[in-house]
């Protein structure tokens, strides 16, 4: 089995960012096809544009925009692309990182499909920073992936007991065209609205209207990234009331607007 070295992935690099500890990789898969391996370091995979499968010896992934998974240490897989342009996005730190920051990686085994908003939006804050690349680019990436980690870690102390209809809200929320209405989700859910809006904090590590805002902004991310659908498009598919409403959330979670955004990313 191939054993890839720091830094090292298989495709066309766009941009290749080392950071004190870490290395962040923009680029492209070219591959059709890469056989069972493993990474000498603890990484994130973000799929940004393109399909990809992924499997290792216990689960597998098919990989579209927004995906991120995070691979623990030596954790073998394996890919494949369809015949298409298929863009990643990976942060690989080493030993020293996890250690300055008190973090262990026995309390992240094996590979993780995550799926909560705030972390892909952090995720998101991260790659925005590797095109600023400034002086305070690392300080904004590390606590950003604190955060990530932070996160990751009381999701699955929660896990063991959350009420069933946690998880049940989860699949709710990331369903297309839904009511977003606490009064719809309490009804779906049967729960009173007062209970469901009391504690989902509680579960969700922030309000109702702050998870689904951070869906709909996550979406919308990638289908700018995609260059396909004009702004009036991705309002309708995010579910933004109008142009205004969209680049308004857009520039309070981003500090961008949409098309500034493309801008210093392209």
């Amino acid at each position: 089995m191939n054993k890839l070295k720091t830094g090292e992935f298989y495709g066309t690099h766009y941009q290749k960012s080392a950071f004190e500890n870490l290395i962040i990789t923009d680029m492209e898969y070219t591959h059709s096809k890469v056989d069972w391996h493993y990474h000498e370091n603890p990484y994130f995979t973000y799929l940004l544009q393109g399909k990809l499968f992924e499997s290792n010896k216990k689960e597998s992934y098919y990989l579209e925009p927004g995906n991120l998974l995070f691979h623990n240490w030596q954790d073998s897989h394996y890919n494949i692309k369809p015949p298409e342009f298929t863009r990643g996005f990976h942060i690989e730190l080493n030993e020293n990182w996890f250690s300055n920051f008190d973090i262990q990686t026995t309390d992240f085994e094996g590979s993780i499909n995550l799926q909560h908003p705030i972390i892909k939006n952090l995720m998101n804050q991260v790659f925005i920073e590797t095109k600023i690349n400034d002086q305070y680019s690392n300080l904004s990436i590390e606590s950003n992936l604190i955060d990530i980690f932070n996160t990751i870690k009381e999701s699955k102390k929660g896990n063991q007991k959350k009420p069933i209809w946690v998880s049940q809200l989860k699949e709710l929320l990331i369903e297309e065209k839904i009511d977003y209405s606490l009064k719809s989700l309490s009804s779906k859910l049967n729960i009173h609205p007062i209970h469901l809006s009391r504690e989902f904090n509680r579960y969700f590590g922030t309000s109702l209207g702050n998870y689904i805002r951070l869906i709909k902004l996550n979406k919308a991310f990638h289908l700018l990234l995609s260059k396909k659908f004009s702004m009036t498009e991705i309002c309708y598919q995010c579910g933004f009331y109008d142009q205004s409403h969209f680049i308004s959330n857009f520039k309070k979670t981003y500090n961008s607007t949409p098309t500034k955004f493309l801008k210093n990313i392209y």
